[in-house]
């Protein structure tokens, strides 16, 4: 019987093909697994806030546009830990920008 199943591998080329190919992918898709990614491969900011008090603010983080997202995020982090996004096309927020990188606070 174990002759038998010896036998039957070599005969059937195609099978074989299959289960190396079938080996290569599975090897692959577990390295691909472990490779790092980007932090988002989305926008963000889904709504954003026209202005927030500047004394509300920790810091301010611009993201360019990019393969993840066709706008520019403007993202704020508040003293209490929470994040806002605000809109960038918004005078306010133009200059708590500005603000933000006089003092140096900004990512």
């Amino acid at each position: 019987m174990a002759r038998a199943a010896l036998s039957a591998a070599p005969s059937n080329p195609r099978l074989l093909r299959v289960a190396l190919l079938l080996l290569l992918l599975v090897a692959a898709g577990r390295r691909a697994a472990g490779a790092p990614l980007a932090t988002e491969l989305r926008c963000q900011c889904l709504q954003t806030l026209q202005g927030i008090h500047l004394k509300n603010i920790q810091s301010v983080n611009v993201k360019s546009p990019g393969p993840h997202c066709a706008q520019t995020e403007v993202i704020a982090t508040l003293k209490n830990g929470q994040k806002a996004c605000l809109n960038p096309a918004s005078p306010m927020v133009k200059k708590i920008i500005e603000k933000m990188l006089k003092n140096g606070k900004s990512n």
